[in-house]
């Protein structure tokens, strides 16, 4: 004895629901303005200045840090947020720069970038290195790669965050005490500030 599946219903009304579903897949901001409540807009209004009032200032220093003009940091963390708000998956995730992310930045394009100092070079450099980052990160999201990152031993992510706060600590003194040191590497910033000082 065999069952029929019951009828999938068809017509304008189903096929409407089922394009607004897979847009709301591909773009879900529009799903978040959809159920939006006007009773979260005051909370929501504080929130965004208070993060503006913390990301503007970090954005630009981590941008300075991976050797790009202060400027694309503001930029940066402006446009990153705008495009998460459209197309992220989550409705409460905080996004901002990263200070991890500046020193890799600075050791990758300033080598190919220090050959005049030239600031639009070292911006389309980061910005090609960013388009290539993205694509990788599809990738490896399309092929379920994201276990790896459970394979980085505890100690190890521990001691990479506190060697780059040092870093960035180190790099930053000088700025702080109003002089400039021109020296590569930990070690030579940590004796070029004390010699000045």
């Amino acid at each position: 004895m065999s069952t029929l599946a019951p009828p999938t219903p068809a017509g304008p009304a189903h096929d409407r629901d089922q394009s607004g579903r897979s847009l709301g897949r591909l773009v879900p901001g529009l799903g978040v303005i959809a159920s939006y409540r006007r009773k979260w807009l005051a909370k929501d209004i504080i929130a965004g200045v208070v993060l503006t009032t913390l990301l503007v200032p970090q954005g630009m220093a981590y941008a300075e840090l991976a050797g790009l003009p202060p400027i694309t940091g503001l930029y940066t963390s402006i446009m990153c947020l705008l495009g998460y708000a459209v197309l992220g998956p989550s409705r409460i995730l905080v996004l901002g720069p990263d200070s991890s992310l500046g020193p890799m930045i600075a050791a990758t394009i300033l080598p190919l970038a220090s050959a005049g100092g030239d600031p639009e070079r070292a911006i389309a450099l980061a910005s090609m290195l960013a388009i290539l980052v993205a694509a990788i990160m599809i990738v490896a999201a399309v092929a379920k790669l994201g276990f790896i990152a459970q394979l980085i031993s505890k100690p190890t992510m521990i001691g990479y965050m506190n060697g780059l706060a040092l870093t960035i600590l180190v790099g930053q003194l000088p700025k702080l005490f109003g002089f400039k040191v021109d020296a590569e590497g930990l070690i030579g910033e940590i004796t070029g500030f004390i010699k000045a000082g």
